[in-house]
């Protein structure tokens, strides 16, 4: 396998995570398409029940704590991005009502028919789409708000190397009518979906990774491994500006209904 077409799951945790610890966001994004996602949900009082799994560094959990008068308990596996999101936490005055939690979307700490609102931003692939929408819908109260973003194919075909690269990466992309679908056979009703826009990516993401890299570069200076890894970050970026009219990222916002 060359260089630039290693995968994210090629390399070592710690180095992604040291990479990554510097961004604001962990993937495509930006705080107006959380609050257009946001603006989808109904009926949140400040005594809601709402949680961010895969949470990262927590740049969508104080935007939507800017917005919600409700606790947020905000999770993900590593620990040391659990850190940083305390420590914004503390530095918007947050950090009574948003606490970052470590822990594993395997194995959540939350009881059956105890959330409002279950938020994840490009990190539901790390359970998979449908184990994430089967597997978390039990927490949700009846009537409660599933909030997602998810890498999507905005057509039926595609060239074949981007084709290749994500049955690579993330074999269960999917179009947005089948992850519509998907949504509604597993017992919610799809509220809205919406497609991020291109500087998502742009100027979110990537211009975010190129900042984060002259960190990395010196932290890692002469690491073999961590050249790799810059490259196929690269390589992701050279993809999506040849590649970017089949594919990207979707949000996905429904409810549960009682089936």
């Amino acid at each position: 396998m060359n260089n630039e077409n290693k995968s994210i799951h090629d390399f070592d945790l710690q180095m992604i995570c040291n990479f990554f610890s510097t961004m604001e966001r962990q993937g495509p994004g930006s705080p107006e398409m959380t609050l257009k996602a946001l603006g989808f949900v109904d009926h949140l009082t400040k005594n809601a029940r709402i949680v961010d799994l895969g949470c990262g560094t927590g740049g969508q959990t104080m935007t939507l704590a800017q917005h919600i008068e409700a606790n947020i308990i905000a999770l993900d596996s590593f620990p040391d991005f659990i850190k940083i999101l305390n420590r914004n936490a503390q530095g918007f005055n947050f950090q009574e009502r948003v606490k970052g939690l470590v822990g594993s979307m395997d194995n959540l700490p939350f009881q059956e028919n105890e959330l409002d609102l279950i938020w994840s931003e490009g990190a539901i692939y790390n359970i998979g789409f449908e184990r994430g929408l089967k597997e978390w819908r039990k927490y949700l109260k009846t009537g409660g708000y599933l909030a997602v973003s998810e890498s999507s194919w905005f057509t039926d075909k595609r060239p074949t190397e981007i084709n290749n690269y994500w049955m690579d990466a993330y074999p269960e992309i999917d179009t947005i009518p089948h992850q519509v679908a998907k949504i509604h056979q597993t017992g919610y009703l799809p509220v809205a979906t919406f497609i991020f826009p291109e500087n998502c990516w742009t100027e979110h993401y990537f211009a975010q990774k190129a900042l984060a890299e002259q960190t990395f570069r010196h932290q890692y200076a002469g690491n073999k491994m961590a050249e790799e890894f810059m490259l196929s970050q690269r390589y992701e970026e050279e993809l999506y500006a040849k590649y970017k009219a089949f594919y990207g990222y979707t949000f996905f916002i429904a409810k549960k209904i009682d089936l």
